[in-house]
């Protein structure tokens, strides 16, 4: 499993929200980015969560929070667990006094759990395989950096190496 951080939340093309997950640990220039396109409630549900908004009423995740902790349990992780014909699929892992418990739950209402809680966001390593596609942000970046390497090569002469 690979530990994720929500890295952003983005409309497409198509006017459809998209939450973007980065995993925590990467190597610099080698980042890939994982894309899960979810509902537009689920991405509003979000980014109150990030912005810290305060809704005068609890939202239906506030509500699902006070359950899980009036019922003395917590939310230890969520996990994108596969996918399977374009559909992502997820769990939520609770300590509850019984012992633990796993919910099968979309990725929309995971995330949004999560970010409430505070609780780790795992991703299969599979799914990442299979959906991650490369940090265009991140490639830029090594992109600029070997064009300038290039750009000083170009311009230095083996008499500068000589002391």
């Amino acid at each position: 499993m690979i530990q994720v951080q929500l890295a952003s939340i983005a409309v497409d093309s198509r006017g459809q929200p998209v939450v973007v997950l980065a995993p925590i640990d990467a190597e610099p220039g080698a980042r890939r980015l994982l894309p899960i396109w979810i509902g537009l409630p689920e991405a509003s549900a979000i980014m109150l969560a990030v912005e810290g908004v305060e809704p005068a009423r609890p939202q239906t995740y506030d509500l699902m929070t006070t359950l899980i902790e009036r019922l003395g349990a917590e939310v230890a992780q969520v996990v994108v667990t596969k996918l399977e014909a374009g559909t992502f699929y997820a769990e939520i892992a609770l300590v509850t006094p019984a012992g633990p418990e796993l919910i099968d739950a979309r990725p929309s209402d995971s995330i949004a759990l999560a970010v409430r809680t505070g609780a780790p966001i795992f991703v299969a390593e599979a799914v990442f395989a299979d959906a991650g596609m490369p940090d265009a942000e991140a490639a830029g970046d090594e992109q600029h950096q070997l064009a300038e390497f290039h750009q000083f090569l170009d311009g230095v002469e083996p008499d500068d190496f000589r002391g």
